[in-house]
């Protein structure tokens, strides 16, 4: 899993207090992170070596720019770095879980990635490789693939908006089938899995650069290389019997604070609230972004209505946009994506490069909406 990017606000609280700690030029947010720094190792994840108990800044008593090391770099939320998996040397993310805060996280995330319901492939739910029981502490450390932001590297084509929805809608209905709500599945609980597209690896909180900052992280288009897209954050999710047909219970606050539900605090079914989330994340990644998307923007509004006993469920909305897709032309799903904030000569130049590439990506087979091979 890869951290929000840098327009998020940091994490505030008494673990993420941006201030430098003098003994140890780490933020007071990762000196927890320094002092487990050889119980991760020992459990058979290392840290980067900024975590190291007796690291020393690459840049002291030398002319380097401290911006430039890699080192330097801190993470933005006091919960969640990146290490290496010692056995394979596979990036991946941890998240520390505080049970007080979240005590339905760490079971609610290990159900969905459990047998069989990993097996599925409608399943889009962050896996967990594995969980790390903090001694002395009532805390957890989940242990998941480093992600990437579903948004980054911008989509290139309609087929690959398409594809990102299907995977989307599926995997939020997926969780609904399995009676778990996720209630926060906003942009930033969106991820991709960054393998298939990226020649280099990234560094995790400077996405666009080289592990090592000495470059720019090349990669593919997504119609080149398909790639699978998760739904992330289960700390405000619950899992509900499937006795129990409608919910109801008080209003959860998530990151997405235009949710109709939350201005009058009634206590609500949250299934339909999801609805709400992840059509309003298309409906701010995609409509509100780029022209064209006048086949899905009804059903995208269907999905974001006031009332929420009017939105359609996940299982509907999976189904509309199948009947949706098959009306579309080849022509249509290749066509680039275009800003509306692009100026006509910036426009016909992008026309240009994109009809040249797609041109060989027909020759080389590639189909118009790139599906992931399971």
């Amino acid at each position: 899993m890869t951290p929000p990017g840098s327009d998020v606000p940091r994490i505030v609280g008494p673990e993420s207090r941006p201030t430098e700690t003098p003994s140890s030029n780490l933020r007071q947010a990762e000196v927890w992170w320094s002092r487990h720094y050889e119980w991760l190792e020992g459990c058979g994840y290392r840290l980067r070596p900024r975590y190291k108990p007796d690291w020393i800044p690459s840049w002291q008593g030398t002319s380097q720019n401290m911006y430039a090391c890699e080192d330097w770099i801190k993470p933005r939320y006091a919960c969640v770095l990146d290490a290496t998996r010692i056995s394979d040397g596979e990036f991946v993310m941890l998240k520390s879980v505080l049970q007080c805060d979240h005590p339905f996280e760490v079971d609610i995330a290990c159900y969905l990635t459990s047998e069989p319901l990993r097996l599925d492939p409608t399943n889009h739910c962050v896996p967990i490789l594995d969980v790390l029981h903090v001694p002395d502490e009532e805390r957890d450390i989940m242990v998941m693939p480093l992600l990437r932001r579903y948004s980054d590297p911008s989509f290139e084509t309609f087929g690959e908006a398409v594809e990102c929805f299907r995977q989307l809608f599926e995997g939020l209905y997926f969780m609904h089938k399995n009676r778990v709500a996720h209630r926060d599945c906003m942009n930033l609980n969106i991820m991709m899995h960054p393998k298939p597209l990226f020649i280099d690896p990234f560094h995790p909180f400077r996405p666009h650069r080289t592990r090592d900052l000495k470059g720019a992280s090349r990669h593919y288009s997504r119609t080149q290389r398909p790639t699978k897209y998760f739904l992330i954050d289960f700390g405000l999710s619950r899992r509900y019997s499937p006795s129990l047909t409608n919910p109801v219970e008080p209003v959860i606050f998530g990151g997405d604070n235009t949710v109709p539900e939350f201005k009058t605090l009634e206590p609500r079914n949250p299934f339909p609230t999801d609805v709400y989330y992840i059509g309003h994340a298309i409906q701010e990644t995609f409509l509100d972004v780029y022209n064209g998307f006048d086949f899905v923007e009804p059903l995208i509004l269907e999905m974001v209505q006031e009332n929420p006993s009017l939105r359609p469920t996940m299982e509907q909305v999976v189904g509309r946009l199948g009947i949706i897709c098959q009306g579309l032309s080849a022509w249509k799903l290749r066509s680039r994506l275009t800003e509306q904030r692009e100026g006509r000569f910036e426009s016909l130049f992008k026309d240009i490069t994109h009809l040249s590439c797609h041109f060989l990506y027909i020759l080389r087979g590639h189909p118009a909406i790139p599906h992931l091979r399971q």
